[in-house]
């Protein structure tokens, strides 16, 4: 290596190098010893008024301008539901990052990203609806790409969390799937996760990283609200006890409406059985909370319930639109006067039915990611109900 080093009159022979050190009305420079392998010795601070060589001064010796790219948020989508990924993008006013998701003839998923995202946060939107374990599986091999290829951050953005009804153990012998889930998950490298209605809150615990949890009631509300129903003749109903605090905190945001519940007793997964109405409904129309509808049987069952009992209309609110069968069966059988429900999950053209509303909850995911990126809580405005803290 040849030596910076120079003095007033002489100059000997140099590096590209030129020390990052501020020195005021001056230059820095680093004089190299030879004989101890090169290690930089003493600096030698130069005036202004010495005679400095005009080859320092020239572009040959200053840094090469890096381009550095302004916006370090990336927003890939996967294969469960990339027209709400688009949506959201769309309202962030950015473009979808470019991805390969492939699979092999065996079943294997092959992912690749197609640009780089080295020192950038990254939020991947992949929903873990049906089917579950592929949908999942692709989320996990999403991020674990995002994490080899040196992202910053990586927030796996779950509008609909598979598994997490399973969040307990109510016989002996069983998984808790929700927990295992979210290791894997928090395993393959995510920094943080933020999800849409979680079926209860005690599965955030299971995350050993931050979890944001948003609500989509804002956007049911907003809807509920443009309809011409006086808010005397309200009355909001829990499908079961479990769902009763969702159902207060909606009842208390829309009108401060009276609040009825269902009990029911199951007697096997996917199979309930309606009981009896705590609550009345008589001459009112009444509106269904619940965070998902599956096969429609507890929500289909209640409103039977509910029509018997006199309520006047009865309406179906939900976040996640699961639609296992006979789900389209049954909500569009009349029991329903309309059926709300959002994106989290796509709803695929042979399910509609003319009682089904589909609202878009990307405005409400796509302020929710500014927020985490911007680090700026949610309890400000017309988004205080986001559950970001």
């Amino acid at each position: 290596m040849a030596s910076l080093a120079f003095s007033s009159g002489s100059v000997a022979a140099t590096n590209k190098f030129r020390s990052s050190i501020p020195a005021k009305n001056g230059l820095i420079s680093c004089r190299v010893n030879f004989k101890e392998n090169g290690r930089l010795g003493a600096q030698t601070l130069i005036s202004e008024q010495e005679t400095v060589p005009d080859f320092l001064t020239s572009n040959h010796f200053e840094k090469t301008p890096i381009r550095k790219d302004e916006n370090r948020l990336r927003i890939f989508s996967g294969t469960a539901n990339p027209l709400l990924s688009e949506e959201i993008a769309c309202y962030m006013g950015l473009d979808l990052g470019k991805i390969d998701i492939k699979r092999f003839a065996d079943g294997e998923i092959y992912v690749q990203l197609r640009e780089s995202v080295r020192g950038c946060d990254v939020y991947l939107v992949q929903p873990t609806c049906p089917p579950a374990n592929e949908n999942l599986m692709e989320l996990l091999i999403m991020i674990d790409a995002c994490r080899r290829a040196s992202a910053k951050t990586i927030t796996a953005v779950i509008p609909y969390f598979g598994y997490a009804r399973a969040d307990r153990k109510t016989q002996g012998r069983e998984s808790i799937a929700a927990k295992l889930v979210a290791n894997l998950i928090t395993e393959a490298g995510a920094d943080r996760v933020l999800a849409c209605d979680l079926h209860s809150g005690q599965s955030m615990g299971y995350f050993d990283i931050p979890v944001d949890h948003v609500h989509g009631q804002p956007v049911i509300l907003d809807y509920l609200a443009s309809k011409t129903i006086y808010s005397d003749d309200l009355v909001v109903v829990s499908p079961d006890v479990g769902g009763v605090a969702r159902a207060r905190a909606f009842a208390k945001k829309l009108s401060d409406a009276p609040l009825a519940i269902v009990d029911k007793r199951r007697h096997g997964h996917n199979v309930a059985e309606v009981m009896n109405l705590i609550g009345d409904v008589k001459g009112k129309v009444a509106v269904m909370v619940d965070d998902m509808i599956d096969t429609a049987g507890t929500i289909s069952k209640g409103a039977a319930l509910l029509h018997h009992e006199g309520a006047r209309e009865v309406y179906a609110c939900s976040t996640h639109a699961v639609f296992s069968p006979p789900a389209i069966e049954r909500l569009s059988s009349g029991l329903f006067q309309e059926v709300i429900i959002t994106n989290t999950i796509p709803v695929s053209e042979k399910n509609y039915f003319p009682q089904l509303t589909v609202l878009s909850v990307a405005n409400l995911l796509g302020e929710s990611i500014w927020r985490v990126h911007d680090d700026y809580s949610g309890g400000f405005e017309h988004f205080s109900g986001l559950g970001i803290d």
